[in-house]
């Protein structure tokens, strides 16, 4: 159980920085194919987590395909790719929340990079108070939930305070990839020096009430 205190009125949505530009990471999941067993065409299960895999799921670095990875990068067949600072604040601030994978993290010449996991949030809450909310509900059977949240074109989005609890970190039953943290996870990265500022080292934080 988290040891910090809930500041249930702040919630933002955490996804990678697709703003900042740059060629992007040069990183190859090598193995990825290999570890695939379900039929799918990314690794992570749908219903999250990781599935047992039969070797040490092994990352390249290209100078040629792109920048060195930063603290959080997106795009690693359903997962997040996070540094060992990044990883020790999220299982500091919210150890249920998070799945951890380790790496084996390699650079062109085959020598052994800094250590880097793939991360999931594998806490999942139906937390959206749909009536104090600004968001458009569909309804389809062709969801994987019978039901979507679309928040293009404006949202803000409120929150049960009694269904988060003591949670720092979620996703929600209905939103797809959308991960929602409170101001407790992000000022503790702040607080690492991870991102703030112009740095941003990856992360990028939307206010939840203000999409």
């Amino acid at each position: 159980m988290s040891r910090y205190i809930q500041h249930p009125e702040k919630f933002f949505l955490l996804e990678p920085d697709s703003t900042r530009g740059g060629r992007g990471h040069g990183v190859v999941f090598e193995n990825v194919q290999k570890l695939r067993t379900q039929a799918r065409l990314i690794l992570r299960p749908r219903e999250g987590g990781f599935p047992k895999m039969s070797e040490t799921p092994l990352l390249v670095y290209s100078e040629k395909k792109g920048d060195p990875p930063q603290d959080l990068e997106g795009g690693m067949s359903g997962y997040w790719l996070v540094s060992e600072r990044l990883k020790n604040v999220f299982e500091r601030v919210d150890p249920e929340g998070f799945e951890f994978a380790a790496c084996d993290y390699r650079l062109e010449d085959g020598s052994a990079g800094p250590h880097y996991f793939l991360c999931d949030v594998v806490r999942v809450l139906d937390a959206v108070d749909e009536g104090s909310s600004m968001l458009t509900v569909e309804v389809s059977e062709e969801f994987p939930a019978g039901r979507f949240y679309d928040l293009t074109g404006g949202s803000s989005l409120v929150f049960l305070n009694e269904v988060v609890g003591e949670a720092h970190v979620f996703r929600t039953p209905y939103s797809g990839d959308l991960v929602v943290c409170d101001q407790v996870l992000r000022d503790a990265v702040v607080k690492a020096g991870i991102c703030g500022g112009l740095r941003s080292n990856g992360l990028w934080f939307t206010d939840a009430a203000d999409i």
